[in-house]
């Protein structure tokens, strides 16, 4: 987690000389324009997501919603993996509020809602293998970096984008009373305590990565 931390605060670092370096530039290109796009890990982790964005010379403001992401096997949290369990992410959605610092690359604060069910492995699909359910919140920073690979054709390719981004999501409230569950696993037959699930890569508490791919409309045209 440390060390994950630390590449998470050079990224930063990284982002803020970047800034430095950018801010003698007058025009920002893909400015007063909308994107639509979706994440590819959530595809690959059996659910999916929809993010609209839009971006202002300096400002970016962003939706995302995303559903039924399968967390099982080491995408699961630590907890989980250790009591036989699996946990879904049945809806997640928040906001995102940014600073452009070049024209490519943006800083934002995001604060997001999840919903979770927790089932014993392989019992995902059977409503009365629910453990349980509950919610969390997270307040947390992201980096954006955008690519347009056809940004030179002066035609509809244009706006097609890839977007990579890391990501510090803590959580700061869960619904689970004292923010745990003890019970009796019928998996491992010992009286366990689950806690409520971290975002991201499971030992990091909140660190994960995304690419989104989307397309931004309009953006052949001349700025307005």
């Amino acid at each position: 987690m440390k060390n994950r931390t630390i590449t998470f605060l050079a990224f930063l670092a990284f982002s803020a000389s970047a800034w430095a370096q950018d801010t003698h530039r007058a025009n920002f290109p893909y400015s007063n324009r909308l994107t639509l796009g979706g994440g590819v890990s959530q595809l690959l982790l059996g659910g999916f997501n929809v993010q609209a964005e839009y971006t202002t010379k300096r400002l970016v403001f962003d939706y995302s919603h995303g559903f039924n992401i399968r967390l099982s096997g080491q995408a699961a949290s630590l907890v989980a993996q250790d009591q036989k369990l699996n946990e879904t992410l049945t809806s997640t959605l928040g906001i995102g509020i940014g600073y452009r610092l070049t024209p490519t690359l943006d800083i934002r604060f995001e604060p997001k809602l999840h919903y979770y069910e927790v089932n014993y492995n392989g019992e995902s699909d059977a409503g009365s293998a629910l453990l349980t359910s509950y919610k969390t919140v997270t307040l947390g920073l992201g980096a954006y970096y955008r690519y347009y690979p056809f940004r030179r054709q002066n035609n509809a390719l244009a706006g097609i984008l890839v977007m990579p981004s890391l990501r510090f999501w803590p959580n700061v409230w869960s619904s689970l009373d004292d923010n745990k569950l003890t019970y009796l696993n019928k998996a491992t037959n010992r009286t366990e305590t689950y806690k409520a699930a971290p975002q991201g890569f499971p030992g990091t508490n909140g660190l994960l990565a995304n690419v989104t791919v989307g397309y931004t409309f309009g953006l052949h045209k001349p700025n307005r």
